[in-house]
């Protein structure tokens, strides 16, 4: 097959998570393309209502559990998986809601994929999380490169769990494509995430002593490689990213931020800092991220797809165009951040004490 080409787009596609961002802008991509007839969005019993822009997608609130009768009476030719959650919300659930979903969720979806007799085709989000972090990992990582650590944060360990079951699926289903996408962290004008809040805080934290280099993906391209991977046949692992890097220092210089560096094992005090200026959350597969980086090589992408995304570079400066003197750093917002960073600082030095 030539790069971009295409064996003719399926008549009937389900993409599930469409309540969310990534999902829903997907699923319209999809509906306005006039070579699909149907696109059916899935989200389980109690999701909230979708955005505007999914007048023309199909809506079936539905457990996991009876995707299998769905997919068979739709006649589904093809599924896009995108219902991941990649941090816990205490007021979703928490750690065990996010593992119920990831996990188990992905598990039920391809176990009613391998039921579905018209199904050819299933494209699966996944993370460049996959690889792990490790201070021996490689500069650049391929879609070959095993992690050699197991990941620390829960959403790097799903993603380990949800490739497992793909390769399962692959093995039972070998008549069916299946693309499994490796996404770096989403940026961009339109993105919000824990990535870009993380960003658009007048103070930012980081590890002392670490300038991890990163890699984005501008959530325009991300969709693109979406809508190709369905529209398409390109089946296989891909690392999806913005060729190039920044290094965190030279992104938060970009953004017009200050850097607080902490010391790694009081960053219970920079995750304190950022809650306390109302930024969301920080996760231990944000820490690492900041800790060590990642850099993958796209080069598979380029060649299979025929479509390169954007630098990271590009991207990120869309993403601060976007957010221009977005924030201003008021005086009680800088006492607290500072009250933050001490309390971390004092942690590490109390813990140093106790094993001397």
């Amino acid at each position: 097959m030539t790069p971009g080409g295409t064996s003719g787009a399926p008549g009937v596609v389900v993409v599930t998570g469409v309540s969310r961002y990534l999902g829903a802008h997907v699923a319209a991509r999809l509906a306005a393309d006039p070579r699909i007839d149907r696109v059916i969005g899935v989200d389980p019993p109690g999701t909230a209502e979708p955005a505007d822009l999914l007048d023309r997608v199909e809506r079936v609130r539905v457990d996991a559990g009876s995707l299998g009768d769905l997919l068979a009476d739709l006649e589904v030719d093809a599924v896009a998986h995108l219902a991941l959650v990649t941090a816990p919300d205490r007021q979703q659930g928490g750690r065990a809601a996010m593992k119920e979903q990831n996990v188990i969720g992905t598990m039920q979806l391809l176990a009613a994929c391998q039921r579905a007799p018209r199904l050819r085709k299933v494209v699966v989000r996944s993370s460049t999380a996959a690889y792990g972090v490790s201070f021996r990992d490689p500069a650049v990582f391929t879609e070959e490169t095993e992690p050699r650590e197991v990941p620390r944060g829960g959403f790097g360990r799903d993603i380990l769990d949800i490739e497992g079951y793909v390769r399962g699926f692959r093995r039972r289903r070998p008549d069916v494509t299946a693309t499994v996408l490796r996404f770096a962290p989403f940026i961009g004008s339109t993105a919000d995430t824990t990535l870009t809040r993380y960003f658009r805080q007048p103070v930012v934290p980081t590890v002392l002593g670490r300038d991890p280099r990163l890699q984005f993906l501008h959530f325009d391209d991300a969709l693109e490689v979406l809508r190709r991977s369905v529209v398409e046949d390109h089946p296989g692992t891909y690392n999806v990213a913005g060729p190039g890097v920044l290094s965190l220092s030279q992104a938060i210089r970009r953004a017009g931020r200050l850097e607080v560096p902490v010391l790694e094992p009081g960053l219970s005090g920079a995750v304190a800092l950022a809650r306390t200026l109302g930024y969301g959350r920080l996760g231990l597969d944000q820490v690492d991220l900041f800790v060590h980086g990642r850099v993958v090589d796209t080069s598979r992408l380029v060649t299979e797809y025929g479509f390169t995304p954007r630098s990271t570079a590009a991207a990120f400066d869309d993403f601060l165009r976007a957010h221009h003197g977005g924030v201003v750093v008021t005086r009680d917002q800088l006492a607290a951040a500072e009250q933050a960073v001490l309390a971390g600082i004092r942690q590490v030095r109390a813990a140093v004490r106790e094993q001397s």
